[in-house]
């Protein structure tokens, strides 16, 4: 699985570019500001629909103009997959597949699988529960469309349900059994929802932990194995769904939305049985992320069959050139296949790459 070419329209800084990639390795160097993490957003668009830095197509758009395409031309299995995304202003997004235009763009989930690692990653640490179950989330849907499709309805029902509270807290009034309809439909979405999270979480935890062993032995200044841990944390851990909503209805009215459910599920990191966010050293942080971005590769890979896309974006501002080195070393295998680097200079990036023994080619932009 690889990214043969891209072309970029009116995407951020780009006013048209066009790029013949290296099925092995590529690297976009150049100052900072020039463009290099937008060419590897760009890239995650295309497998994914939306930007990883900014979901809002709107604010991809370059400035001064008033639309964006995104072309790409994908080998999977041997067999070309041309993809190409387009938003313009006022309308909505249109995804086109070998010509043909998606129904539904959630269809196109799952086709180009892709891993980015940046430095943004440490949101997942220090932000909230959304950002760390929509990254859940993302993975199980990758190879479950029963599942996205789930999630999806659970999420239009949920929408449903809080506006019908908002509405009668400003009539004054409730139906109980109108409340009811909903709640029926949330119970059957979301313990589907619960299941394969739990089912997920009890295989991807092993996987991770093989791959964080194996980081801190080659690219860690800690010269010990520390447990880490994922754990999964929902309501429906304790009590029934039916249970938890018929319990909670006057919070809910008093609040107008709804204050419990698998919306409101996380996923808690754990170093030594502690949150990483508050224990963790820095580099701890730091391998904790790259092992369950790699886990996040491997559980894709065997899933999908295939080898992902990996997207290193402007790894040097977290790691040291030793520790980019090691890691470039770890994905420097039969088990990796096509991987984008980004970076400020030139030679540090071309002589650690020149090392892999690997095929690339250098995109030095300006």
């Amino acid at each position: 699985m690889y990214l043969k070419k891209l072309s970029i329209i009116n995407y951020k800084n780009f006013a048209s570019r066009s790029f013949d990639f290296d099925s092995k390795i590529n690297c976009l160097v150049g100052n900072n500001g020039v463009g290099k993490t937008n060419v590897l957003d760009a890239i995650y668009y295309l497998a994914n629909t939306k930007g990883y830095f900014n979901s809002i197509s709107g604010q991809n758009i370059r400035h001064g103009e008033d639309f964006f395409v995104l072309d790409g031309v994908f080998d999977k299995r041997d067999r070309e997959e041309h993809v190409n995304c387009s938003f313009k202003k006022g309308l909505k997004k249109v995804i086109n597949r070998n010509g043909k235009e998606y129904e539904k763009i959630s269809d196109h989930f799952g086709l180009i699988p892709l891993v980015i690692i940046s430095p943004s990653d440490s949101d997942l640490i220090v932000e909230g529960s959304g950002l760390r179950r929509k990254y859940m989330d993302s993975i199980i849907s990758l190879n479950d469309r029963d599942y996205l499709k789930n999630l999806i309805n659970y999420n239009k029902i949920l929408s449903q349900r809080n506006s019908l509270l908002k509405y009668f807290a400003a009539n004054h009034t409730f139906d109980a059994l109108n409340i009811e309809v909903y709640n029926e439909q949330l119970i059957g979405f979301g313990e589907e929802l619960f299941a394969k999270r739990e089912k997920f979480i009890a295989e991807f935890v092993p996987i991770f932990q093989s791959r964080y062993k194996h980081i801190i032995s080659k690219i860690s200044d800690e010269t010990f194995s520390e447990e880490v841990d994922l754990l999964y944390k929902s309501q429906l851990n304790k009590i029934d769904f039916k249970d938890l909503l018929e319990s909670n209805i006057e919070k809910d009215r008093v609040l107008q939305y709804s204050s419990v459910g698998v919306h409101k599920d996380d996923l808690l990191f754990k170093i030594k049985g502690y949150p990483v966010k508050k224990i963790g050293s820095q580099g701890q942080q730091k391998s904790f992320l790259i092992a369950l971005k790699l886990a996040q590769f491997d559980f894709i890979k065997k899933k999908a069959g295939l080898k992902p896309i990996l997207l290193l974006d402007d790894i040097f501002d977290k790691l040291d050139d030793h520790r980019v080195g090691q890691l470039l070393a770890l994905v420097n295998d039969k088990d990796f296949g096509q991987l984008f680097i980004s970076d400020t200079h030139v030679e540090r990036t071309e002589n650690l790459i020149k090392k892999t023994n690997q095929s690339y080619k250098m995109f030095e932009l300006s």
